[in-house]
């Protein structure tokens, strides 16, 4: 007699694999998730604001290549005649160029840039950068922040660019300034006004520092120094600037108005302004 045993097999149903479409919207979802995590606990920042805080660090550092390095804003003038001579006189000389002069207007027209961008106000926008091209007190002072203007936008075009940042650098019609300039691309980044206006005054002190250091000269520690003790004059500024509107524009720096405009006859010069 034979004996016949069976033998149940298991059976298992594979699952479908999933939709492409599916899969592409749960990775979008998890990116968004994970920007917005803070990175390095809950106290740290989030991944959306490292980025803004990298490109920052970049776009305003001296190695970014805008020719910042070879202009000094009228201050090679006013150290051949004499007024500025040490660290102490450098600190007063550009406290006075932040507070009541360019700085603060610079800053006044960041501000109003980065804002009529941000909401598409394209005609506002043009308005601001037509202005700024015009406030500039003297020929060299125009091609200083002409020059630099032309360069971020080109630099940022060429490495950096990003949707919507084309449409706005036309709505300019040609005249970026430098804080123009820099007020658009952190706008088309969306990266908030505060930083930028904080990140853009820093480095234009850290240049003014560094022609004044060149040229009286000094060492690296008095440079700091100077640096150190204009913190809180850049810091009252940026906040001067962000409130401001355009009619609280003007400068009261008139000795630093006639530096940038009697360097351009100075004999000997090793900036451009």
């Amino acid at each position: 007699m034979t004996t016949i045993t069976a033998i149940p097999m298991l059976m298992t149903a594979s699952k479908a694999p999933a939709r492409p479409r599916r899969r592409a919207v749960a990775r979008t979802r998890a990116i968004k998730q994970a920007a917005a995590q803070p990175i390095g606990g809950h106290d740290a920042m989030k991944e959306s604001e490292a980025a803004a805080l990298y490109r920052l660090m970049t776009w305003l550092s001296p190695s970014f290549p805008v020719g910042a390095f070879s202009y000094s804003s009228g201050i090679e003038w006013a150290v051949e005649a004499g007024d500025i001579v040490d660290a102490a006189s450098l600190h007063d000389w550009l406290a006075a160029m932040l507070a009541q002069g360019p700085g603060f207007c610079d800053g006044v027209f960041l501000a109003h840039a980065h804002r009529a961008a941000s909401s598409r106000d394209d005609a506002g926008l043009r308005e601001i950068a037509e202005l700024a091209a015009a406030f500039a007190p003297s020929r060299e002072r125009h091609l200083e922040t002409s020059a630099q203007g032309r360069a971020f936008i080109d630099i940022a075009r060429a490495a950096w660019n990003c949707d919507g940042l084309d449409q706005m650098v036309s709505c300019c019609d040609g005249a970026t300034v430098y804080p123009i300039a820099v007020g658009v691309v952190s706008a088309a980044h969306t990266i908030p006004l505060a930083p930028t206006m904080q990140a853009f005054l820093h480095a234009l002190t850290s240049n003014w520092i560094s022609a004044g250091a060149r040229l009286i000269p000094l060492g690296q520690t008095d440079s700091q120094r100077v640096l150190a003790l204009l913190e809180p004059v850049v810091v009252s500024t940026a906040k001067r600037a962000l409130e401001a509107s355009l009619d609280h524009l003007g400068s009261a720096t008139f000795r630093a108005d006639l530096a940038s405009m009697r360097h351009e006859t100075q004999y000997t010069r090793l900036f451009r302004s």
